[in-house]
């Protein structure tokens, strides 16, 4: 029996010791031992896994510090009493219901139907395609997703190792019912907001869970049948869904080389949602005429605006225009923003800053939700803030930022020429207009094949009057830089090969 079992795979990405101790607590908990049956000894396992016996040893013995194991004199390692089952697992399994000759639960009664119970259908609101295993691809030219390259983990362990060291209060390790972490806060309001021209109070501002999150707690809260909400087209589509998931009505509004198009359409809107200092998907630049106009409209016509400044930390602009927010003096603006583009998507970090009034309900709807977001990762980062480690990140990714854009910027021109390239030089991806003879859909289908991932631009329109179905994004930061011109020269020769045409 343990023969077989320990027939592991080890994989070369982590440490032997790791991925042993982690094997055998599994099979601990799994009741694979029996009480007085010794585990195989450092020698035999050793031989059994080809790993030296000292590895095996180690994990004896954290396992021994751990609680998990007793040593006896002569005899080996066994299991603690607390974790021993009479007989072990295969003895377990003679008490286990039997099952009917078929091999099929019991099915007298009718399964339940739960399609006719749902209230909201969040699957029917698609969001942007792409593989999950996006990181097996050799050219993922994806938006949003940081290679593992340009995270500063030796800071980042630095600022885990200074809120773990046992002289800090532990204030993390308490449920805060709906308050954030006073230090985060603070960071926010001094070293983050600044930069983009916002001056917040501390009851101003709220962490979420990304922005998208931010987002979410804004529709619950402001949102429903007799909401009316402007959104850009070809925009951001799960802002659309989110808001469209609680009963609002959607504005289409059209883009020009300024942004968003301001016109009598958008008089009836409650909301107006945009992405005004990089428009996704495609980049362009809100104009300083353009925000103030639209500033006046909406004061004019009592109307909120909800801004998503998704990339605010990463604006390469020459003159880089302020925040909407900042120029704000009616709290008649929404912000949102996270650490997820510059820093870590997957850490789902982000913050909202509107009148104290406002995001006193929102921190009141998120306490029923989740209460708040973890507080060691809010910690963490106001470690990593306030010791500077942020700021020496941010000079290192921009300056990636700025290589890898001028590499791929190089790349279309020269194996791309044919396609048109929209937006701000200082945006975090690229928006390429193709010839009208190319579908890239197929395009991105045919690509994939060959190992490059692009977002074809369909999926990005939120209409068939409006949709094209030649355009693209290209993102920059997940692919390896090395990898970027053969990356763009193979897409070229895909597209070449007539596969995505009509």
């Amino acid at each position: 029996m343990i023969d077989h079992f320990y027939h592991m795979n080890f994989n070369k990405q982590r440490g032997l010791q790791e991925q042993l101790k982690e094997s055998l607590v599994s099979a601990i908990l799994g009741g694979f031992f029996a009480t007085n049956e010794p585990l195989p000894s450092c020698r035999k396992l050793s031989k059994q896994l080809s790993v030296s016996r000292n590895t095996v040893n180690l994990v004896y013995e954290s396992l021994l510090d751990n609680g998990y194991l007793v040593s006896r004199p002569r005899s080996g390692y066994f299991l603690h009493p607390r974790y021993a089952r009479e007989g072990g697992f295969y003895a377990d399994l003679q008490s286990l219901p039997s099952l009917s000759t078929s091999g099929e639960k019991d099915v007298s009664e009718a399964a339940i139907d739960w399609s006719a119970r749902f209230k909201l259908r969040p699957s029917s609101k698609h969001g942007v395609v792409r593989p999950i295993d996006w990181q097996r691809f050799a050219y993922p030219f994806i938006h949003g997703q940081p290679g593992g390259d340009l995270f500063p983990l030796d800071h980042w362990r630095e600022a885990s190792r200074n809120i773990l060291r046992r002289d800090n209060k532990q204030e993390w390790l308490c449920d805060r019912l709906d308050r954030d972490d006073e230090m985060l806060i603070e960071q926010l309001r001094t070293r983050v907001l600044p930069k983009r021209g916002i001056w917040a109070r501390s009851s101003e501002v709220l962490i979420t869970m990304g922005s998208q999150n931010a987002l979410y707690l804004i529709a619950v809260m402001l949102m429903n049948e007799t909401t009316r909400v402007a959104v850009e087209n070809p925009g951001y589509r799960d802002a659309l869904n989110i808001f469209q998931l609680h009963g609002a009505s959607m504005q289409l509004q059209p883009l020009d080389a300024h942004g968003m198009t301001l016109d009598e359409n958008l008089t009836a809107c409650d909301y107006i949602y945009l992405t005004p200092s990089h428009q996704v998907p495609t980049g362009i630049t809100m104009s300083g005429q353009r925000r103030a106009e639209l500033m006046e409209r909406a004061k004019q016509r009592d109307q909120i605006i909800i801004e998503d400044d998704y990339d605010a930390e990463l604006n390469l602009d020459n003159q880089a225009v302020p925040a909407l927010k900042a120029n704000d003096y009616s709290g008649r603006v929404i912000y949102t923003g996270s650490f997820s583009k510059s820093f870590s998507p997957g850490l789902r970090i982000g913050y909202l800053v509107a009148d104290t009034d406002l995001v006193d309900e929102l921190r009141a709807l998120r306490r029923l939700m989740y209460r708040h977001p973890p507080l060691n990762n809010q910690r963490m980062l106001a470690e990593f803030l306030a010791q500077g480690y942020y700021d020496v990140h941010l000079r290192r990714f921009r300056e990636q930022h700025a290589r890898r854009r001028d590499l791929l910027h190089d790349a279309i021109n020269s194996d791309l020429g044919y396609c048109r390239q929209i937006g701000s030089p200082g945006a975090n991806a690229f928006w390429l207009e193709a010839p009208n003879c190319v579908d890239t859909r197929k395009l991105a289908w045919a690509a994939a094949k060959k190992g490059v991932l692009i977002e074809y631009g369909e999926q990005f329109f939120f209409d068939q009057q409006t949709q094209q179905n030649n355009c693209m994004r290209l993102g920059l930061h997940a692919i390896e830089i090395e990898r970027i011109v053969p990356g763009i020269r193979l897409l070229s020769r895909v597209l070449e090969d007539n596969h995505a045409f009509h």
